[in-house]
């Protein structure tokens, strides 16, 4: 029986993302074949059977297409592809409620993030909300080089932060101004959309300096047709003043969709809405409407356009006898108006004919939702029930109000619950509330944000949550850049915009439960995690680079700084097992034994496992079991595990080599 698996401790391989994904629409196209680097027969796709599939829809090295470029693309979708060996260490002194949230919060570059929580979050994310840094050339912006190694990039750079970030501010006498702003966003967007759902929903806001690229890049990546509404939002009602003779006051939301079937959701509507519909009746609130001056024209309705014969004192109203002429696409209307009735049919502005917004069916068959009686200008007209939707409101396209949009709002809130400005153009926590309900989210969705910031995404979910009893969780990505030494939040203790998102967190957390007492079971906790290199001493080199001394690394290439913790997520991370499950430890001869979510996962790290240890980790029915490479003293020891797990589990050969790992 073959030795258990090693684990490969490193993020997903993209490449091999795309090939699976490619696999599901398309096995035929796969043949089996030895990699020429391994030798090792695996799935490979052979080219000539996809171009079969794909008929005449494909194309290579077209002189002319239709496409948007800029230097430095294809290193950035090359970059996308390539694995890391890192990982995400916990932090638990920054958390708060540890055991029992749902909540994450992760320090670091966020294109390594979104590398490392593919494999445990590929489709799971109901939504993102992200707010990138705007290229106006004073912002910081992370500066990615993919057409170099990192080592050479950060010594040719120099522009490294203690956590070996990278932050830039892209002036526009860089020659590559756009380009880095692009290959920026684009390699994160690439990976994020591998973690959304079938229905899952994107928002990236933006102002007029990238308007125009990153909606071509979001095309691109989500597909235009998947576009689901690019939504004005006015954040700034004094406006920002620009040199072209202009003053800026809006910055834009663009949403769109994982599927072209995703549709936006309702908004709640408010007071002002809910009071036209003055009416009740047994089937609901509702307010008349005329119809006639209000019509909605379409060519593939020809149904909805007759007109209706009205009694000039409104007394009562009528269809006229009519045929269908089906050359004409319409009705022929078979009798005139009496000299006491006068028609009523839809006009627009310019007075010409147009269709009813409703069909003949209804008008002949719910009489009781429509009555006679003279408009605003004396015409006597139709009008019709029209109910009040308990969905709510579509969203309009325009936000312009203080409360939805304004940074002001978002900033006076900050300077609320801090007692002081720490932080510069926060969003408006209602926006993103509102724009995380047009997302369609169900009650226990998964929100992330990569470009946390201040942490509004955060505050939002959980202030929704408390408003309508949801268990909705957010992830939370956030670069550790530096405050401005000479900055009131570096004064007051936060020498980073993660320790003012974090702290935002636990007031914002700690204030809505003391508002919503009546909501049980609210979580507003959070794990913190911080990207780090990976728990393993690099010893991939010729035996002429050691020397005796080193040659225990062999024996145990774990970092002397890494726990039992450190490498318990780094397996829940390459296992492909979400970081936000509930995680119990008992102690069994000595050793530690972690149960991740009632037996997702069960590890032991400990060195010289016993069989009673063995025993008490089969005992929990574990889906995945993981144990350390120096827990057994020769190989044999490993192989016995197999017949343990067999025995008491009534595995087969077959899970339990998929189902046993070792680090």
């Amino acid at each position: 029986m073959d030795k258990p698996e090693k684990l490969e401790m490193q993020s997903a391989d993209g490449v091999q993302l795309n090939l699976d994904a490619l696999y599901q629409i398309a096995p035929s196209c796969f043949t089996e074949a030895a990699d020429p680097k391994t030798g090792k027969v695996k799935r490979m796709v052979n080219f000539n059977t996809l171009r079969q599939l794909l008929g005449d829809d494909t194309v290579e090295d077209a002189p002319e297409a239709y496409e948007f470029n800029w230097v430095g693309k294809q290193a950035a979708r090359a970059e996308v592809l390539r694995p890391i060996k890192k990982t995400l260490r916990p932090v638990k002194e920054d958390s708060v409620d540890w055991d029992n949230t749902q909540n994450l919060y992760i320090e670091g570059d966020n294109l390594e993030v979104l590398k490392l929580l593919q494999k445990s979050y590929l489709n799971q994310v109901k939504m993102i909300y992200i707010d990138p840094p705007y290229n106006t050339g004073k912002n910081l912006i992370y500066k990615n080089d993919f057409s170099v190694s990192e080592k050479e990039f950060l010594i040719k750079s120099g522009v490294i932060d203690e956590y070996n970030n990278r932050l830039v501010t892209n002036t526009q006498a860089n020659g590559r101004f756009h380009s880095d702003w692009c290959s920026m966003i684009y390699a994160r967007l690439l990976v994020c959309r591998s973690l959304l759902t079938k229905d899952g929903i994107i928002c990236l806001t933006i102002d007029d300096s990238e308007i125009e690229n990153v909606t071509a890049i979001m095309n691109e990546v989500f597909g235009e047709v998947n576009h689901l509404a690019t939504i004005v939002v006015k954040n700034n009602p004094s406006g920002r003043s620009t040199t072209k003779g202009a003053s800026i006051s809006h910055e834009y939301a663009l949403f769109y969709g994982a599927d072209e079937d995703t549709t936006l959701g309702r908004l709640p509507r408010n007071e002002a809405q809910i009071a036209r519909y003055k009416e009740k009746d047994e089937m609901g609130a509702f307010e008349w409407v005329n119809f006639r001056k209000h019509g909605g024209y379409k060519e593939d309705a020809p149904s909805m356009y007759y007109p209706i014969y009205v009694k000039r004192d409104c007394s009562s109203f009528r269809i006229p006898k009519l045929e269908w002429n089906d050359n004409q696409k319409e009705y022929i209307i078979l009798e005139e108006p009496m000299t006491d009735e006068t028609i009523s049919l839809p006009i627009d502005e310019q007075g010409r004919p147009r269709r009813w917004k409703w069909g003949l069916d209804r008008a002949l068959s719910c009489p009781s939702e429509m009555m006679a009686k003279k408009d605003r200008s004396g015409e006597p007209t139709v009008y019709i029930k029209a109910r009040m939707n308990d969905e709510g409101m579509l969203p309009l396209t325009v936000w312009d109000d203080k409360q939805y949009s304004s940074t002001e709002y978002g900033a006076n809130l900050l300077k609320k619950m801090f007692g002081a400005s720490y932080f510069d153009y926060p969003k408006s926590l209602y926006a993103v509330i509102d724009s995380l309900k047009i997302g369609s989210l169900d009650k226990n969705s998964i929100v992330l944000d990569f470009f946390s910031g201040s942490a509004t995404t955060a505050h939002a979910t959980m202030q929704l949550n408390a408003e309508d009893g949801g268990k909705r969780k957010f992830i939370c990505a956030q670069i550790p850049e530096k405050t401005d030494c000479e900055s009131e939040s570096y004064k007051a203790g936060y020498k980073t915009i993660c320790e003012i998102g974090k702290e935002r967190i636990r007031r914002a957390g700690k204030k809505i439960k003391e508002e919503h007492p009546e909501v049980q079971d609210l979580d507003t906790g959070f794990r913190v995690f911080r990207v780090d290199s990976s728990n393993f001493e690099e010893v991939e080199h010729t035996p002429k680079d050691w020397d005796q001394t080193q040659l225990e690394l062999f024996l145990n290439n774990i970092k002397a700084d890494r726990d039992d913790l450190d490498l318990l997520f780094g397996c829940l991370l390459d296992w492909g097992v979400k970081l936000s499950l509930p995680i119990t430890s008992e102690e069994v001869d000595g050793k530690m034994i972690y149960t991740v979510n009632e037996g997702d996962l069960v590890a032991c790290f400990a060195e010289k496992v016993t069989d009673n240890v063995v025993k008490a980790m089969a005992d929990k029915m574990p889906l995945r079991v993981i144990f350390r490479d120096s827990c057994f003293d020769q190989d044999a020891d490993k192989i016995n595990i197999y017949e343990t797990f067999k025995q008491l589990l009534d595995w087969t050969d077959e899970q339990v080599v998929k189902n046993i790992r070792v680090i």
